[in-house]
């Protein structure tokens, strides 16, 4: 209980920060007062409002049947390793996809590791788990690689890439509810909803003819490769730019892109993130690349590496990425936001210890 206070609590002192709302305000006093028991009060009001529901279909919209107690469970996306890892549930993850062994030093030594393109059903059903958590990643094709288990009788519950930062917010809440974290869940999803909305209330102070343009890059193009990767409208990236007061310059196009040099140099954008973490020497590779020395971004040295987990891996640590985003397009209007995160862990620790 004191911990989903905790959490509502700091996303609203967060809140304050961002936008010097008068009611967050209130609460933020509160907090500085140490006035315990008025904070809990606020919280107990949220807290007695909730009915979580276990799901009786998954984020896919297929029929799914959750086990009454879950203690073993298998994810096979990072995003949801990473949440059930902020949920506490650590102890009871018996296996994860490859692409989740980031967090081995947070999980049990013994835990094992799939393929989530080409999963090993025995293996992953001689584990005996209560509910396996799948992604859109594996599902490319429109196949699901692990109807075996589905047809066995095992609780295979299915989220799907989030096309919106709404989305992510209902992923978090369908986890939560399947593993008996609702709550907590709950809270997580309240406190990435008001982040972001304490972003956007701080983008709107900016001045309609300084809006930047953005091209995130998900890879150097090269003669040999000249595609770029990056995105336009529908899905949570685009939001996040959108979110800080930003133009994405292919916003105008649909769902996930590949495009031409020809037109990333046509777009002539004002600021670019580099958003691929394997390549440490993106920005100064971009830069070099001959042909876009009239670039705005190029000219004006506004090229910038960005953490490329924090944001494509969609929970409520993206709230934190839009934040970084933010900071490279617009450092003066958001260098003093506190990342959700920390302002997290800061007011549990003043609050309950």
């Amino acid at each position: 209980m004191k911990k989903i206070v905790a959490v509502i609590l700091a996303v609203a002192t967060t809140l304050a920060l961002a936008t010097g709302c008068a009611k967050v305000m209130e609460i933020k006093e509160m907090a500085e007062a140490s006035d315990v028991e008025s904070l809990f009060s606020v919280g107990l009001d949220v807290y007695d409002e909730l009915t979580i529901e276990v799901p009786t279909k998954d984020r896919a919209g297929n029929d799914i049947k959750v086990p009454e107690t879950v203690n073993k469970i298998v994810s096979m996306a990072p995003s949801t390793t990473q949440f059930l890892i902020d949920l506490g549930l650590s102890d009871k993850i018996v296996g994860i996809d490859t692409n989740s062994a980031t967090y081995l030093d947070k999980l049990p030594a013994n835990v094992a590791q799939f393929d989530m393109m080409a999963p090993d059903n025995e293996a992953i059903a001689a584990l005996n788990p209560d509910i396996v958590f799948t992604s859109g990643m594996s599902s490319v094709g429109g196949t699901s690689p692990f109807q075996s288990l589905i047809d066995s009788g095992i609780c295979v519950a299915d989220i799907p890439s989030p096309d919106s930062l709404a989305g992510i917010s209902e992923d978090l809440k369908f986890i939560g509810a399947c593993v008996g974290k609702g709550p907590e869940a709950l809270a997580y999803a309240k406190g990435f909803d008001v982040f972001v909305e304490g972003l956007e209330e701080t983008a709107k102070e900016i001045p309609e003819g300084e809006t930047k343009t953005v091209l995130v890059m998900m890879n150097v193009p090269s003669a040999e490769a000249p595609t770029i990767y990056t995105f336009g409208k529908g899905t949570y990236m685009n939001e996040m730019i959108e979110a800080v007061g930003a133009k994405n310059v292919f916003g105008d196009q649909e769902g996930w892109l590949a495009v031409s040099i020809e037109d990333a140099i046509a777009a002539n954008p004002d600021v670019i993130l580099m958003d691929c973490n394997w390549d440490p020497n993106a920005v100064e590779e971009v830069k070099a690349l001959e042909g876009w020395e009239n670039v705005s971004a190029i000219q004006n040295g506004a090229v910038f590496q960005i953490d490329e987990d924090l944001c494509s891996r969609p929970n409520q640590h993206v709230a934190d990425a839009t934040l970084e985003w933010g900071k490279c397009i617009y450092n003066d209007r958001f260098a003093n936001i506190t990342s959700l995160t920390d302002i997290k862990d800061d007011v549990v620790e003043s609050l309950v210890g």
